[in-house]
C-alpha cells in the first residue's frame, strides 16, 4: 500500500537518531522509573538506548527502523556472538554508570524475565519504540514486521519481555503470546511478562497486527 511506513535496515549514520528515538520513546515506561536512579535519569537513559538499543544491533544488523527514525526495534538475533573486546569494555564501564545501585537487581530480574524463553535460538526483541508524537499510526507494527516475516519464512520463534499489560496486549496482536508470569526480584514492584510468538506456517497472506 502507498502510505504503508518506509521501514529498513538501520545503518551507523542512523545510530543518534535511533538513540534519541528510543530514549524519547521510554521515559513514561514503568521499567524506565523502576530501573533507572532519579539522580540523572535522561542521561542514563540515553546512554542505555544508545549502547544496547541503537549500537550494539546496528552493529550485528539486527534494528530496523522507519525511514525518518521516529520508530525503531532493536533485536538479538539467534547465535549471535558476543560484542567486539573494544565495545564489551564500553559496555563493562558504561553498565554501572546507567544502572547505578539499581544493576543488581535490574540484571537479577531480566535472569528472571528469561526463564521463559524458547529453549531453541530465537529472536530476542530487546527494544521497540516510537517518538510520542509518532504514535498510533502502526509504526511501531511496521518496524517489528521485517524479523517477524523472516522467522516465519524460517520457522523460528521471536520472544521478549515487558513490564506492562498495555505492552502485552500490543503485542498479542503481532502474534505473541504470554509464557511467564513473574514479578521483578528482591522488591516485587513490577510484573514480567515474556512473550513468545511461534512462527506462522501455511498462512502466507498472515500479516502482524498494528
Amino acid at each position: 500500500m502507498s502510505d504503508s511506513p518506509v521501514v529498513r535496515r538501520a545503518t551507523r549514520a542512523d545510530v543518534p537518531r535511533l538513540a534519541a528515538t528510543l530514549a524519547a520513546a521510554y521515559p513514561d515506561y514503568r521499567w524506565t522509573s523502576w530501573a533507572l536512579p532519579e539522580d540523572g535519569r535522561a542521561q542514563r537513559l540515553h546512554r542505555w538506548a544508545e549502547l544496547w538499543g541503537a549500537l550494539v544491533p546496528v552493529l550485528d544488523g539486527t534494528a530496523w527502523v522507519t525511514d525518518d527514525v521516529t520508530s525503531a526495534a532493536s533485536w538479538v538475533a539467534p547465535g549471535a556472538g558476543a560484542p567486539t573486546a573494544d565495545l564489551q569494555s564500553v559496555i563493562d564501564r558504561d553498565l554501572p554508570r546507567v544502572f547505578g545501585s539499581r544493576q543488581p537487581v535490574v540484571l537479577a530480574s531480566e535472569r528472571l524475565g528469561a526463564l521463559g524463553r524458547p529453549e531453541e535460538p530465537h529472536w530476542w526483541l530487546h527494544a521497540v519504540g516510537t517518538r510520542p508524537a509518532s504514535r498510533h499510526r502502526g509504526l511501531g507494527a511496521a518496524v517489528l514486521r521485517p524479523v517477524l516475516e523472516r522467522c516465519d519464512a524460517e520457522g523460528v520463534p521471536a520472544a521478549t519481555t515487558v513490564y506492562t499489560s498495555t505492552a502485552v496486549r500490543w503485542l498479542q496482536r503481532s502474534g505473541f503470546a504470554v509464557t511467564h508470569h513473574t514479578r521483578t526480584a528482591v522488591d516485587h514492584e513490577l510484573p514480567i511478562w515474556t512473550l513468545v510468538r511461534r512462527p506462522r506456517r501455511d498462512q502466507p497472506g498472515d500479516q502482524p497486527g498494528e
